[in-house]
């Protein structure tokens, strides 16, 4: 089972998931467990093989000393067994030895019969075997005489049991592991230390966020490790459009007390004197101004709510890939009366290629239909809604023959209730602080060309996205 998958069975038994500190441990605890098996395997393995190095050569030693006792007595071979040859293969009480002294002819000379004979025909050689049911590590060494009386090879055979070899085996991996052992200890108190000097940052930052005062959404400013650095920029762009959202609320409220009282009580007075009217001319006059007022009014209504949803969807709605022109298109279509287009008044210029962009096609829609709106109510002439593509961005324009703004105005662009003409009694400026708004959600620039003599120009400019980028 992978290390996450154990995790995260490990958290559901539990019925809540393991604390990063938990599966830090755990990892450790998995790999200082797996480490241990494999040097514990090690070192067993290296254990053995040091043993029986060492054994085989005392082994080979005894062999050696029993071959040079051999000497020819009278045309035959006699061993005369030196007492010193098996003393030191003795020293182990438990292990058993035995010897074979074979002539040319395969006949034992010496030593026990059964004792297994070498594999191979090299004056030296090890294999292993048995004796009397027990395993046993055996070496073979061959003497060749030529001699007037005796010619050729005598072969001598020691074996020796393999108890002590096991014994020094386990006990080298036995204080290997031991050593093991200890420095395990020591990495775990050291992994405990890392893992607490480690998510000191995190704690920094829990107790920044509950120590703040509910109504402080700055970003965080806190000394992280770079790899902490991703959670606290989450954090700060959270905190960022929870200031947007709360933020375009509070104007939503603040923007509706303001400019909705006046002309609601306007609305309301007006309505009184129509009731107490009795002039049938004069209450048609007052009738036709609390229509005109009320169309104001839900228009205001309108731009407000609006405004709040685009700002909400800048957060919100996800960026799919649209074609500008079909964004011009859907907002030219709401002023389609009929009257307008007939008239020439409202014109449509779009580029051949598609525009593409990353963006919200409602807020994109919303921010042209007010665009256009207020070239319509402020503006002269035709209006022209022209998209085209140039430098890798799209850019929608929309142009009047009107004045425009002065330099003072478009500073302040974007800004609510800033009508183009602060003379006029009509228009909220909200259309535009729309349509800023937007352009911001969407990494757009919002400009104005106040210096042109043919009329007054503002355009959207959009990044474009490219077909191999498409979301």
């Amino acid at each position: 089972m992978p290390v996450n998958s154990a995790f995260r069975h490990i958290g559901a038994r539990n019925g809540r998931p393991l604390s990063l500190a938990s599966r830090l441990f755990l990892a450790i605890g998995l790999i200082l467990m797996t480490g241990g098996i494999i040097v514990t395997a090690a070192a067993l393995a290296y254990g053995h093989q040091a043993a029986r190095n060492a054994f085989d050569r005392l082994l080979v030693g005894a062999a050696n000393q029993i071959s040079a006792s051999i000497s020819i007595v009278e045309g035959d071979p006699l061993v005369d067994l030196p007492v010193t040859a098996l003393e030191l293969l003795a020293l182990a009480p438990e292990d058993r030895i035995a010897y074979r002294v074979i002539d040319p002819q395969g006949v034992t000379l010496t030593g026990y019969d059964d004792l297994a004979l070498p594999p191979t025909d090299t004056d030296l050689s090890f294999f292993d075997g048995t004796f009397a049911g027990d395993p046993v590590r055996l070496v073979a060494v061959r003497r060749h005489f030529a001699e007037r009386g005796f010619s050729g090879t005598v072969t001598t055979i020691v074996a020796h049991t393999t108890i002590a070899r096991q014994a020094l085996a386990w006990d080298i991996a036995r204080n290997a592991w031991m050593m093991l052992a200890v420095a395990g200890i020591g990495m775990v108190a050291l992994a405990v230390f890392s893992i607490r000097s480690a998510l000191v940052p995190l704690k920094r930052i829990g107790q920044d966020l509950l120590a703040r005062d509910p109504k402080d959404l700055t970003p965080l400013d806190i000394a992280v490790p770079r790899e902490l650095r991703a959670i606290v920029d989450a954090i700060n762009r959270f905190i960022t459009r929870l200031h947007r959202q709360i933020d375009g609320m509070q104007n939503l409220i603040s923007d509706s007390a303001h400019q909705l009282r006046t002309p609601i009580s306007a609305l309301r007075a007006q309505a009184q004197l129509a009731a107490e009217e009795q002039d049938p001319h004069r209450q048609s006059e007052i009738v036709s101004k609390i229509l005109t007022r009320s169309v104001g009014l839900s228009r205001l209504t309108d731009q407000m709510l609006n405004r709040a949803l685009v700002i909400h969807r800048g957060d919100s709605a996800a960026h799919k890939r649209i074609d500008l022109r079909r964004v011009a298109m859907a907002a030219a279509e709401v002023f389609d009366d009929g009257a307008i287009f007939e008239a020439g008044r409202l014109h449509l210029d779009l580029c051949e290629t598609a525009a593409w962009v990353a963006g919200d096609a409602l807020s994109l829609q919303e921010a042209v239909k007010n665009l256009i709106s207020n070239a319509l109510q402020h503006g002269a002439g035709r209006v022209t809604i022209a998209v085209l593509c140039q430098g890798g961005q799209a850019v929608l324009t929309v142009h009047d023959q009107g004045k425009g703004m002065t330099a003072e105005q478009a500073h302040l662009l974007g800004q609510r209730f800033l009508s183009a003409d602060q003379h006029r009694t009509s228009g909220t400026g909200i259309g535009l602080s729309i349509a800023h708004a937007v352009a911001h959600a969407h990494g757009a620039t919002m400009a104005v060309d106040i210096a042109s003599n043919t009329g007054f120009t503002i355009s959207l400019t959009i990044p474009l996205q490219h077909e191999e980028r498409a979301p």
